[in-house]
């Protein structure tokens, strides 16, 4: 069967044959509990983090590069997910967070219809995903926690290699933004939307233009991530520009603007936040 899960609409048959997201049906590169996720959804115990191998967009400035790209991962079938899933509840995860789900959503679905955990399941998606693939697994899903990394097509495709990648997500996050918000009372997030957003090199103009976009698009009691972490990784030699960190100067300009557009409920990074300590070891 042709694959269409996801916007790039490549067609593989991913029983046969990888499709453009580099994998041919589910893989998992790593799981553990993961504590430096925002703090609704790391919580006190971790984030029971699972990363899937591939990924449907090329970001030149993965920070998981190796498990993007496929060079990490091991096939696993739905059932054998479930006890993922089972093992994580075990050493006491605050929730299930499935990260980059976009392009093996179908397979997810699928386990989760075999065995739901008893915590929060969250989707932790580049936001380049399709409005059809959201509803099949919507059911299962009690939190989104999507980026919005671009609103310029030229640096989505510069950067991505997908110039419709604002469309896409914008669609895919309204979306979203329909799971009611619910929060514990000790501060976790049970259900709802937190949307990321990641301040890059050279991108204040479109980072304030992402900005001004969300605040048409979200209820006004969503939470923002204004992430400071970017750190030069990935395949860069051809985006010299991308080959340093951001500026004080280039974090604060975006910062001010989210502030002065009244996002209440907003996260933000220190500069400490920046390094390849905070990026996870593919042992």
């Amino acid at each position: 069967m042709k694959c269409t899960l996801c916007p790039v609409n490549c067609g593989a048959d991913r029983d046969k044959a990888a499709g453009r997201c580099g994998v041919k049906g589910l893989t998992v590169a790593k799981y553990y509990l993961h504590p430096y996720e925002e703090p609704p959804i790391s919580h006190k115990n971790g984030s029971g983090t699972i990363f899937f191998g591939g990924c449907n967009l090329r970001c030149v400035f993965c920070q998981n590069f190796s498990v993007s790209r496929a060079e990490r991962g091991n096939p696993i079938t739905p059932r054998e997910l479930c006890d993922i899933f089972r093992r994580l509840e075990d050493m006491g995860a605050d929730n299930i967070n499935l990260v980059t789900p976009d392009h093996v959503s179908g397979y997810i679905a699928e386990a989760l219809s075999i065995y739901k955990p008893q915590i929060p399941v969250v989707y932790n998606s580049s936001g380049y995903c399709l409005v059809s693939a959201l509803r099949e697994i919507d059911p299962f899903i009690d939190v989104y926690l999507p980026d919005l990394k671009f609103r310029s097509p030229a640096l989505s495709m510069r950067y991505t290699g997908r110039e419709d990648y604002f469309d896409i997500a914008a669609e895919a996050i309204s979306f979203m933004a329909k799971k009611p918000m619910k929060l514990s009372e000790d501060g976790k997030l049970l259900s709802g939307l937190l949307v990321r957003h990641l301040v890059m090199p050279m991108c204040v103009f479109d980072s304030i233009a992402v900005l001004d976009a969300l605040k048409e698009i979200l209820p006004k009691d969503v939470p923002l991530s204004l992430m400071r972490q970017y750190t030069p990784m990935g395949y860069l030699a051809d985006f010299p520009e991308l080959n340093r960190k951001i500026t004080a100067r280039e974090y604060r300009r975006v910062l001010d603007h989210a502030l002065m557009l009244g996002f209440a409920d907003l996260y933000t990074q220190e500069k400490t936040s920046v390094g390849t300590e905070f990026i996870p070891d593919w042992d």
